[in-house]
């Protein structure tokens, strides 16, 4: 959720250039983007990256939550890894056979309440601290009064509940705490224009080909690997959608601005009902989670973040895409040596689809540097200057 700005700049970007042979071994449905040129969309399955799936119980107050985790790994740390606002654990899959390949770690990738396939008793309370409580019960329930070394890495939103987490003392195996391109300041700048950015998006889609090529040309995922398996966890078939908020959010986008002042309409209240069902039929994808709705949490996400990330006391390692992201107290900070930092240029916010492999080699050298975990496949660390 921070560096919003920044996103809504990408939109007006074209698409990267793919990567030479990126997704050619993929079979599926091909869409043409050009003369002579094609790129497949077709959604990729997450067993592509993970080695397993699992859906863990955690009993509280009003009854069961259950938390979707994708995994992967034996030995090592475990890497507990957060996603952003609106995106889901597969988000990770592409960095995470990165990670994998280059150090002895073990990944579980979180689906955030309300989130992917995440199912819980009040998924619109998306507040930091129930949110930082999910994590440290999903550690509890998966591993019990002896949980392994653990680090905690997240994007946007899941960097700021990672410090949430670690500030609070959640997991009490912690180790080291990642945020990447999330910081205090520029996310509470860029909130005034999230409503808009929002606004911006399609409401349906047509396919999940469709969803997955929007995210490619829009800038939000650069990436076209990353988004073939991404895209899948941040959409859903309208027809799953029962609620009257959910069938409202289908069919916003087709009713003329002059019908909602007509509220009680019967006429309107009919039409909408058929606009729906033909929305349903035409594009039936839409979003799993409506982020507008959320707002009365974003400021306790980010607001007073910085200092709660200089204070966790345990290595700490920020990503960013650009070095005008930091504020005044990570700059203090970052001038003082208490956190490493690394800019990785030439990337959306979404740092770690966009480039997965930059982010592997990053975290990789942060958890040899700190004898966190041994280098495999002869990977070789490269220190950054800052």
């Amino acid at each position: 959720m921070s560096a919003l700005e920044k996103s809504m700049h990408l939109g007006r970007l074209p698409p990267r250039p793919p990567l030479p042979g990126s997704g050619s071994s993929q079979s599926g449905a091909k869409m043409r983007m050009g003369p002579g040129r094609k790129r497949d969309f077709s959604p990729v399955p997450w067993s592509q990256y993970f080695e397993s799936m699992e859906d863990v119980e955690v009993e509280n107050e009003t009854g069961k939550d259950t938390f979707r985790v994708y995994k992967s790994g034996s030995e090592g740390p475990v890497l507990l890894l957060l996603h952003g606002g609106g995106h889901s654990a597969l988000s990770w899959a592409v960095f995470t056979a990165a990670i994998i390949s280059r150090v002895q770690c073990r990944i579980v990738a979180l689906d955030l309440r309300g989130h992917g396939e995440t199912k819980v008793k009040n998924s619109e309370d998306l507040s930091a601290e129930t949110m930082a409580k999910d994590v440290g019960n999903v550690v509890e329930a998966m591993y019990g009064d002896l949980p392994p070394p653990i680090m905690l890495i997240g994007h946007s939103m899941g960097g700021a509940i990672a410090v949430h987490t670690a500030s609070s003392n959640l997991v009490p195996s912690l180790l080291g705490l990642c945020m990447i391109d999330v910081v205090e300041g520029t996310a509470m700048d860029a909130l005034n224009s999230m409503q808009n950015f929002l606004r911006g998006r399609p409401k349906t889609f047509k396919s999940l080909e469709n969803a997955v090529e929007w995210s490619v040309k829009s800038g939000q995922i650069r990436n076209l690997e990353s988004a073939r398996v991404s895209m899948v966890g941040q959409v859903k078939q309208c027809e799953g959608i029962t609620s009257p908020e959910g069938s409202k959010s289908i069919v916003e986008g087709i009713i003329e601005e002059e019908e909602e002042d007509e509220e009680g309409s019967e006429s309107v209240n009919k039409r909408k009902k058929e606009d729906d069902m033909e929305t349903k039929k035409d594009h039936p994808y839409t979003w799993r989670i409506e982020l507008a709705k959320t707002e009365k949490y974003w400021d306790g996400w980010f607001r007073g973040l910085s200092n709660l990330f200089l204070s966790c006391p345990i290595p700490k390692l920020l990503l960013l895409a650009g070095v005008d992201r930091l504020d005044k107290d990570l700059t203090i900070g970052q001038m003082q040596g208490k956190f490493q930092m690394q800019v990785l240029p030439q990337c959306g916010h979404a740092v770690h689809e966009d480039a997965p492999d930059k982010v592997a080699e990053a975290v990789a050298t942060f958890l040899i540097r700190h004898r966190f975990a041994e280098p495999i496949g002869g990977f070789q660390c490269v220190f950054p200057g800052c």
